[in-house]
């Protein structure tokens, strides 16, 4: 673990406690990846991985992370964490896990793991999904 990426880590947790996506991509390289594993299909680079946080933050403005633990290693971020919020305002908490991997300081791809069934045994349906146009 280096100062650095203790650093990336604070900034990267600091901009999604703010829901800011401007914030939260600036700290993701160009060619970035974001899959939220059994929730779609990923986001590849900034534009679509802001979109896609934009998304989130639409189908659960109150979302929040709760960390657990996170682990530092060469190359790459594991952060633990309990996600919290409404949608449709119904409550829901769940488990989740993030895996980073990072590149010259920013993060290169970002693997997000979640509780699907306690998230659809709460409120019905995945609040984080990105909603279709007709």
């Amino acid at each position: 673990m280096t100062d650095t990426t203790t650093d990336l880590a604070i900034r990267y947790g600091a901009a999604w406690a703010a829901h800011d996506p401007d914030a939260i991509v600036a700290l993701h390289t160009d060619d970035t990846v974001f899959h939220m594993h059994g929730g779609g299909d990923p986001a590849e680079g900034r534009s679509a991985v802001r979109d896609a946080i934009v998304a989130i933050f639409e189908q659960s403005p109150d979302l929040r992370f709760d960390r657990k633990t996170v682990y530092f290693g060469e190359g790459h971020i594991v952060s633990e964490y309990e996600m919290c919020g409404t949608a449709d305002g119904t409550p829901f908490a769940c488990d989740g896990v993030d895996v980073f991997a990072l590149s010259d300081g920013r993060i290169a791809r970002k693997d997000t793991y979640l509780d699907w069934g306690t998230l659809h045994a709460q409120i019905g349906r995945d609040p984080t999904a990105q909603t279709q146009s007709a």
